[in-house]
């Protein structure tokens, strides 16, 4: 029971309100808990110019000049028009609900973000031999091995290479960028030794000191 008040108090929604017994004049700790609207989940998504939108019964359809995306959001969030923006409440203070808030904001600010700019990941090549190019459509990659790594692009990905070391995916779906960007990371993880692979641009990669001879 400790800990539980502990935490409540902890994550800022309790209160302590001093209430007076009968039985004994000390002041008694009640707990309250509040239901606070997500920091995240009450900003209002903006809708640039040039991107056309239709809701209908939590279905958000965006379409923009990169391209077009549609979600289907559950009942637990409400949608409401507000010019050049939508805001984004809770039906109701359900668990399910207020876990959510901040995702699904999330989710349709990125819809809006695609289509009108897009998103990219970034990608650097570091070994001996290793490059990159395209080839016609697709992605071929010299990682090391005894054949040459050939990629196929998915829809709505775009890929290019400004050097034979550096790789950039772009698109207008962030989740299908970060998920092809993970698939080529994948063809040659950094190593722990000498880090030779493929990593992402500014990724950290802690390296193991190398064994003795004795």
């Amino acid at each position: 029971m400790l800990a539980s008040h502990v935490s409540a108090f902890a994550r800022g929604d309790a209160i302590m309100t001093p209430q007076h017994s009968k039985r004994s004049s000390g002041a008694r700790v009640t707990r309250v808990v509040e239901a606070k609207e997500s920091r995240i989940g009450k900003k209002p998504v903006a809708v640039p110019k040039g991107v056309t939108y239709t809701l209908k019964d939590n279905h958000l359809a965006v379409k923009g000049p990169k391209g077009e995306l549609k979600m289907q959001f559950p009942p637990t969030m409400v949608f409401e028009e507000q010019g050049d923006a939508i805001k984004i409440t809770r039906s109701d203070d359900s668990p399910e609900a207020r876990k959510g808030h901040g995702l699904y904001r999330t989710l349709a600010d990125n819809m809006f973000v695609g289509v009108s700019t897009g998103f990219e990941k970034k990608l650097k090549l570091l070994g001996v031999g290793y490059k990159a190019a395209m080839q016609g459509k697709d992605l071929n990659l010299s990682l090391g091995y005894s054949h040459p790594v050939i990629m196929k692009l998915p829809e709505g990905i775009t890929v290019t290479c400004p050097s034979n070391t550096e790789v950039v995916v772009s698109g207008y779906d962030k989740v299908e960028v970060g998920n092809f960007a993970a698939i080529i990371r994948a063809k040659r993880p950094p190593e722990p030794y000498k880090g030779k692979g493929i990593r992402y641009e500014n990724e950290v990669v802690i390296q193991k000191e190398g064994k003795r001879g004795k």
